[in-house]
């Protein structure tokens, strides 16, 4: 994929990602009042508590707006313009998709439906942004800020913080169920995102320690036709020189690897650990 290919898809995965998550926000979390962290989180708590003084109360999009103009002036100022790039057109985008899309309740009403929902849109938008390498701005950019400050503290725990006492805020404006379903809400949400930057398609790394090792690799190569690599280790009980055989297979493939294992050596000592993402020959491609 040359540069520009690269570039068009990243702004596609931008446009799509953003139009997802306000869609989640306007069609779940607003109608039910689910405060999930976020400026587009007080956008809400500003929208319910202004109804009274302004007709539908100040959308959303203007607040989202209005509390990043000021984020990115002071990002310009401490991290200067190539910190921002496309970040600031993500955060442009969402408020334009929070103004253009109508408001509906696909939830009906339902806190479990909305939070479900809600969670897995929300999740999936984020996953998309994140797969172009930008973030949305808001709370994310806060954290990134105050990271220079306090060094101690990582970017995800200041944002958990940030986005803890709006979820907390959130009790008052909306009642405590709300804030609750909307905590299982940012579960779902990180799960999905996650699903989605990582790659949904998991295998197994595999750890043999065998002095049956050759055969055990023959197995792997031929018979499953699974590539495998010979590691030199060091048995610290006894001090003996071990070999130890290292593999990636699928999920499927894993009972039939420890099959194999079993009918060469019976006493092979074998690690099965969970490989989230691997990128290669006979798996996903880069």
């Amino acid at each position: 994929m040359n540069k520009n290919s690269r570039i068009i898809r990243s702004y596609l995965l931008i446009a799509a990602g953003t139009g997802i998550m306000a869609f989640a926000i306007k069609s779940t979390y607003d109608p039910i009042g689910l405060i999930t962290g976020g400026f587009t989180g007080i956008g809400i708590m500003l929208r319910r508590l202004t109804m009274e003084f302004v007709k539908g109360g100040v959308p959303i999009w203007l607040t989202n707006l209005v509390l990043n103009i000021p984020l990115f002036l002071a990002a310009f100022k401490l991290k200067g313009g190539r910190f921002l790039g496309r970040t600031m057109i993500a955060s442009l985008l969402l408020s334009f998709w929070l103004g253009v899309i109508p408001d509906c309740d696909l939830a009906g009403g339902d806190y479990l439906l909305a939070s479900v929902y809600g969670g897995v849109m929300t999740g999936a938008g984020i996953g998309l942004v994140l797969s172009a390498q930008v973030a949305t701005g808001g709370t994310d950019l806060i954290a990134t800020l105050l990271h220079m400050k306090f060094r101690a503290y990582s970017i995800a725990q200041i944002l958990q913080i940030i986005d803890g006492v709006i979820i907390l805020a959130g009790i008052y404006v909306c009642g405590i169920r709300a804030s609750l379903y909307a905590v299982f809400a940012v579960y779902i949400t990180s799960r999905v995102s996650d699903l989605i930057t990582e790659g949904g398609k998991f295998s197994k790394a595999v750890y043999i320690i065998s002095d049956q090792y050759e055969q055990i690799a023959d197995a792997v190569m031929h018979q499953m036709n699974r590539g495998t690599t010979l590691l030199p280790a060091v048995g610290m009980y006894r001090g003996e020189e071990r070999s130890m055989l290292f593999c990636i297979v699928s999920k499927k493939e894993v009972v039939t690897l420890k099959e194999y294992i079993k009918n060469i050596d019976v006493h092979a000592f074998v690690i099965v650990t969970d490989a989230r993402e691997v990128l290669g020959e006979g798996f996903l491609e880069y």
